[in-house]
């Protein structure tokens, strides 16, 4: 599987009110292993950034004048996007700005060049309800080291969001963490009758059990009340 995590960096935070991607970094995972095969440009969007965006990436206007606008490098983009499933970062953000990039040169939409989107964002939320989600959270609550991280940039946020989603995603492939993309087969297993075996069944103590609805009703608070248990509930009723 080919998967791109993408990251850009804009001009401010309203791509209808006319702010543009001023940098886009990729890095690309082939069957979840980085390949060191990365698309990344620095673009001139034509406008000034927005203060408070300059203090979050720092990239000047200055610096950006000399550099390709999007029409000059948008080829390029799609033909390594093509087919690929993207990774991104609270997904919405990035994808509405690079549509209305597309969109200005009469080009169709992100997903009409990729298999699919991942949203981390998404993805964090649901393993964390009601707890920080920013990348920066996410590289600290799973050990990824961003000491290079002083100010946001394109690619080196997407090669920590690469080690983010591997980590995020990591029991998915737990059975095959060690088969590599050429060796593709599996040890034969051994066959065992089990017809004439007993489960032990273990019984859950008062406090367990205490422990556990203590649990989801935390995890049912932390959701709004729309847990999976809770909306079973209202069907049932």
């Amino acid at each position: 599987m080919r998967q791109i995590i993408l990251d850009t960096e804009t001009t401010g935070l309203s791509a209808a009110g006319g702010d543009r991607v001023l940098e886009i970094g990729c890095v690309e995972l082939l069957n979840r292993k980085l390949t060191g095969h990365h698309f990344h440009h620095y673009i001139n969007p034509e406008r000034d950034s927005h203060e408070d965006a300059l203090r979050v990436h720092g990239i000047t206007t200055e610096f950006l004048r000399d550099k390709p606008k999007f029409a000059e490098i948008v080829d390029a983009f799609v033909a390594y996007c093509q087919d690929a499933e993207l990774v991104i970062h609270n997904a919405a953000f990035d994808v509405g700005f690079l549509d209305k990039e597309l969109e200005r040169l009469g080009k169709p939409p992100l997903r009409s060049f990729v298999s699919g989107i991942i949203d981390t964002l998404a993805l964090a939320k649901e393993l964390y309800p009601g707890k920080r989600n920013s990348l920066d959270a996410l590289c600290d609550r799973l050990e990824v080291d961003r000491s290079g991280r002083d100010v946001h940039g394109a690619l080196l946020d997407a090669e920590l969001l690469s080690q983010v989603y591997i980590n995020l995603t990591r029991g998915q492939d737990a059975l095959l963490i060690d088969v590599g993309i050429e060796d593709t087969t599996v040890a034969a297993v051994p066959q065992m009758d089990l017809s004439t075996f007993v489960l032990p069944v273990l019984q859950v103590s008062l406090e367990e059990a205490a422990a556990h609805q203590d649990l989801l009703k935390q995890l049912d608070k932390s959701s709004g009340g729309k847990t999976v248990w809770r909306i079973l509930e209202k069907d049932v009723v």
